[in-house]
């Protein structure tokens, strides 16, 4: 036994099986910086660091040790790549909500579905007040912007701004750590129709140049929706230009019940049917010059214009990661044909994983990431094993046969081959799209088999043909090729989306997902029947799969919303007029589709319900008593107020009382109930609660950087909400803000005092 390990130790080495694990070691180490419970200093990184570069020198001829030193070593390079990233990054963001005349010059413009307009600004200057310590890109929405504006020109408006959201509930995708990454110090929305305005100072180069590429996609995306039309040219304009906002919800539900959603993103999928049809093009064209192609690598010539293709791809689309990502894999192995090497290795599939890691390391814990390179490894794992298989068959030539006997071969590998890749690419991102958002597509087999190929066939070539027929003015053609096999594909995707009998599957325990990520990296980078360890940790996987890991109850992080699962095991919320993103969110995590809205009473009080002696109340609805809400679960009594004496006169006859007011202190400071109050949310996001009595926040204290900003709010610090002086009267609290007032004063340690007037 120990001399068949030892021999299936050294073919694993000879193989340069322990190059490809780099990456993964790379990003464990990114996965703990990010995930560490409070910022690591760089000496607490770095000193490591030099001590294991030493260590592993010295143990190179020991190589056990060295392999161990090794993995050591990079799991700490991965936590400098990622603590680097967060010091590039340095996102100023906006600490509290308010309202402030903005002026801003555009970069990007996007036309939503429902008729609104997204406009991502650089902020050049506020007032009314002038904020100290303001983001330097927004994020901010309009009813409508003037029809001249483009990408350079400056927006000017009295704006809403909103401090960016974390997750919606614990364990949740976090808003504000993507916004940080992305440079987006805050979001909002104009409170009336901006205009174009004049700048104090010229752009820079960067932001000049950054304006001409957003005109080109503009004009690019136009001239697609001209010649496509309907949701057809949404799609189109976003296969080309990334230009996704504009796409109906109801084409994007389909195509993610149905496991086609990853059609939309500008991933490794367009760029290798980029590189295919470009490749396959010249090479067609060559194949007309006889005596050039004979004398000339036109397989090198070709991968090189597809180099050049594939970055003009990226250019227009707008380089967003994903795209970023699939372009430096697929570099790697035209490179790779360049200097006659295999392009589809597992070693081409490290380099690029290292090459992402050291440029976007805080990709590694979102799902684009995760579930592009757990399909890519599938796949070239299975590839390698099958090739494998086939030498050592041998060679079974097809000379002598029919030539429609080779044309159905052909046919029937083609779909052999497409039904795999969809089988292996689908089963390896199942658990990772099932974690991060609780849905699975039952149905995505046969969903790909009936559209991939129309997209491979008629998408994508067509795509690449009108783009270079634009130019010319010849683009109507090619691109309407482009829109009927778009809309043969959302046919597609509608037919089997109205047939999923299932997509909600509720949460997963963390644990599970590792184990199972773990036994995936096992059984694709090892080569020998070492791959057996993965046996274990997919056999631990599953059976934590099966382990409960939903909460009981949810609280949103401003406080106004609540729901839990009623006695009738249905999911009851307390707003009758609920924020439907995080409803939607809630639902997908607790697996319960159907929703109980509140009961406005109008008999009686809160006190004498939850206090007298009814508890059987088994209709699961919340109760209603002005804007103090309570529902019975098996666990107790749900009480929602900001009335903290009332909340205090129910301690001992509740569960669970959420008290939206932040000054509130010892509420009950001798149990039983917990609470959770405003300030409680302000400083620590959203909540889920156990039967149990136990809350668990979406964010810890202290703070990492992409939530300092959360301290800075008056809620967060214990003050009530802030009032103009100006207003005396309850009545005229409730009234729209003015869009320039001349009282709002400036806080130096929070940007500014919160403005009068409601959110809306």
């Amino acid at each position: 036994m120990r001399r068949a390990m030892s021999s299936m130790f050294a073919r694993e080495m000879a193989r340069g099986t322990a190059f490809n694990f780099i990456p993964v070691f790379l990003a464990l180490g990114a996965l703990f910086y990010f995930s560490a419970p409070f910022e690591p200093a760089w000496s607490y990184l770095l000193l490591p660091t030099v001590a294991f570069v030493i260590l592993t020198t010295l143990l190179r001829r020991r190589i056990l040790f060295h392999l161990a030193s090794s993995a050591i070593l990079c799991v700490l390079i991965g936590g400098c790549f990622a603590k680097l990233e967060m010091a590039l990054a340095d996102t100023k963001m906006l600490g509290s909500e308010i309202s402030t005349r903005l002026t801003g010059r555009i970069v990007k413009i996007d036309r939503l579905a429902r008729g609104r307009t997204r406009v991502t600004l650089d902020v050049l200057e506020t007032e009314r007040p002038k904020l100290r310590y303001g983001p330097d890109r927004i994020r901010i929405t309009a009813r409508s912007i003037p029809a001249e504006a483009r990408a350079g020109d400056v927006l000017k408006g009295a704006a809403r701004l909103l401090p960016p959201l974390g997750a919606t509930r614990p364990g949740g995708y976090d808003f504000a750590f993507e916004s940080y990454f992305d440079g987006i110090g805050a979001t909002g929305f104009f409170l009336g129709a901006p205009t174009l305005g004049d700048a104090s100072e010229e752009p820079g180069p960067r932001q000049r140049f950054e304006a001409v590429v957003e005109a080109l996609r503009t004009h690019i995306a136009g001239r697609i929706r001209d010649d496509i039309g309907g949701p057809e040219g949404e799609i189109a304009a976003a296969l080309v230009a990334g230009v996704r906002a504009g796409i109906p919800e109801d084409i994007n539900e389909a195509l993610r019940r149905t496991g086609l959603a990853h059609v939309l993103s500008i991933s490794g999928l367009h760029m290798a049917l980029v590189a295919a049809t470009v490749i396959g093009g010249m090479r067609l064209g060559f194949s007309f010059f006889h005596g050039f192609s004979v004398r000339h690598p036109v397989r090198k010539y070709s991968a090189v214009i597809a180099l050049v293709a594939l970055a003009s791809y990226l250019f227009i689309s707008g380089s967003q990661v994903a795209a970023q990502r699939s372009f430096i894999m697929i570099t790697v192995m035209l490179v790779a044909l360049l200097f006659d090497r295999t392009a589809l290795t597992m070693r081409n599939l490290a380099i690029s994983a290292v090459i992402v890691l050291a440029l976007s390391p805080h990709e590694v814990v979102g799902p684009s990431f995760q579930m592009s390179f757990a399909a890519t490894v599938t796949l070239i794992g299975a590839y390698a094993a099958w090739s494998q298989r086939a030498r050592l068959r041998g060679n079974t030539s097809s000379t002598g046969r029919h030539p429609l006997t080779k044309i159905g071969r052909r046919v029937l590998f083609y779909a052999a081959g497409l039904a795999a890749t969809s089988i292996l690419a689908g089963t390896a991102t199942t658990i990772f799209g099932a974690y991060h958002f609780q849905r699975v597509s039952p149905l995505a087999l046969f969903a790909n088999l009936g559209a991939m190929p129309i997209v491979s066939v008629l998408v994508m070539p067509f795509a690449v043909l009108g783009m270079i027929a634009m130019p010319f003015g010849l683009d109507a053609l090619p691109f309407a090729v482009m829109g009927e096999g778009l809309r043969i594909m959302v046919a597609v995707a509608k037919w089997f989306s109205d047939r999923s009998p299932l997509d909600v599957v509720g949460l997963i325990a963390p644990a599970a997902v590792s184990c199972l990520t773990l036994s995936l990296i096992l059984a694709t980078l090892l080569t020998t029947w070492m791959r057996l360890a993965a046996l274990p940790f997919l056999i631990a996987g599953l059976v934590l799969l099966g382990i409960p890991a939903r909460p009981f109850a949810l609280i949103s992080d401003d406080g106004k919303m609540v729901a839990a699962e009623a006695i009738n095991g249905k999911l009851s919320i307390n707003r009758s007029r609920a924020n439907q993103f995080t409803l939607d969110n809630w639902k997908k995590a607790l697996a319960i589709d159907a929703v109980v809205r509140p009961l406005n009473a109008k008999d009686g009080t809160l006190s004498a319900l939850v206090g007298g002696k009814t508890t059987s109340l088994d209709d699961g609805q919340f109760r209603c008593f002005g804007d103090s809400c309570a529902l019975h679960t098996n666990a107790g009594w749900i009480v929602t107020t900001a009335d903290a004496q009332l909340a205090s006169s129910l301690c001992k006859v509740s569960f669970l009382l959420v008290v939206g007011d932040a000054t509130a202190n010892s509420i009950c400071p001798r149990g039983p109930a917990t609470v959770v109050t405003r300030r409680d949310l302000a400083r620590h996001g959203s909540a889920s609660a156990q039967p149990n009595g136990e809350v668990t926040f979406a964010i810890r204290e202290p703070y990492r950087p992409w939530h300092n900003h959360r301290q800075f709010s008056r809620e967060a610090r214990g003050m009530p909400p802030w009032q103009p002086k100006s207003r005396k009267g309850p009545s005229e609290v409730t009234k729209k803000p003015d869009p320039s007032p001349a009282t709002r004063s400036v806080s130096p340690d929070m940007g500014a005092n919160q403005p009068s007037g409601d959110e809306s």
